[in-house]
């Protein structure tokens, strides 16, 4: 795997009726590709993939690679907590011609151990080869974290398992997988707040939630990382660090939707049991989006209106 640098973990927008919006996320795939993103997640945990159908959730990733074009690398998130469930759907991102990768989380709410975690990802390796893997440990939300150790049995047992996004939010974690994988084994920090950490021992690069908003900012923040231009790096981080906190401020991606809707880009909804946020979090994220310029083309919402 040759990808690097910075990756959104697009959102999949919908219209009011909660249906997918093709025209918006193709837009957002345009104008993420415009902006300069080196790639692109489909149907991540920022993407909602956990409330999207089957046929949803292929037609979520087969659009964003249609309108990718080709232009950049685009991986397809692909989890589930029933490693059969799982090998099913991994079948099925056989029609999905042009992807890159499968990036695949923890199972969650099982709560497997860790031989258990590596039998799962083993499984899935084998369903989709040659198609690179993506690892994703995103204990946070799935209660189990895959060990450093478990990643080496792993990349020693399936070739295509090339990369992990570890979002443990663990420094030394990342470290120890900097220190005992080969040097070609990929690792992105999913977390926008330690990324310039990540980097600095080791990481090649981030999957990024904020990229959503600013994709150009953060993908330049992360190439000036990878690049030995700390200085402006950190200034870049300064600048967005209270983006990366608010995109948190209520789940993810409610407050990323709220600040697209801001911006004209797409609406708000989001799916049950996710809200959007409420009034007195959408008026605080309206004031930093503000703060930050992301508001400077918002007239275009004029224009996304007619989408619906």
């Amino acid at each position: 795997m040759e990808t690097t640098g910075c990756g959104t973990a697009i959102v999949t927008p919908f219209r009011a009726d909660g249906s997918i919006d093709e025209p918006a996320l193709r837009a957002l795939v345009n104008w993420q590709i415009d902006a300069g993103i080196d790639f692109l997640v489909a149907c991540g945990s920022t993407g909602e993939a956990a409330t999207l159908d089957e046929e949803e959730w292929l037609f979520a990733i087969q659009i964003v690679v249609d309108a990718a074009a080709g232009r950049v690398p685009v991986w397809a998130g692909c989890t589930h907590n029933s490693t059969r469930t799982l090998l099913r759907q991994a079948a099925l991102l056989r029609r999905v011609r042009g992807l890159d990768a499968v990036l695949s989380a923890n199972p969650y709410y099982n709560k497997p151990s860790q031989e258990g975690q590596f039998q799962h990802f083993l499984a899935l390796a084998q369903a989709v080869d040659p198609l690179p893997v993506v690892l994703y440990n995103v204990p946070g939300r799935t209660a189990v974290n895959l060990e450093p150790e478990t990643v080496v049995r792993l990349v020693d047992a399936a070739p295509n398992i090339e990369a992990i996004k570890e979002a443990s939010g663990r420094l030394p974690q990342i470290a120890a997988l900097v220190h005992l994988l080969p040097r070609g084994f990929k690792i992105f920090s999913g977390d926008d707040n330690l990324a310039l950490a990540a980097i600095g021992v080791g990481a090649c690069g981030l999957i990024s939630v904020a990229a959503n908003e600013a994709p150009a900012e953060v993908g330049r923040m992360v190439r000036a990382a990878l690049h030995g231009d700390w200085l402006q790096a950190r200034e870049l981080d300064r600048r967005y660090g209270r983006l990366y906190e608010a995109n948190f401020w209520e789940s993810n991606p409610g407050p990323v939707k709220t600040v697209l809707s801001l911006m004209g880009r797409t609406t708000d909804v989001v799916r049950l049991p996710l809200v959007p946020p409420s009034a007195a979090t959408r008026a605080r994220l309206e004031r930093l989006a503000g703060e930050l310029g992301l508001l400077k083309f918002a007239p275009a919402a004029e224009g996304y209106a007619g989408l619906f």
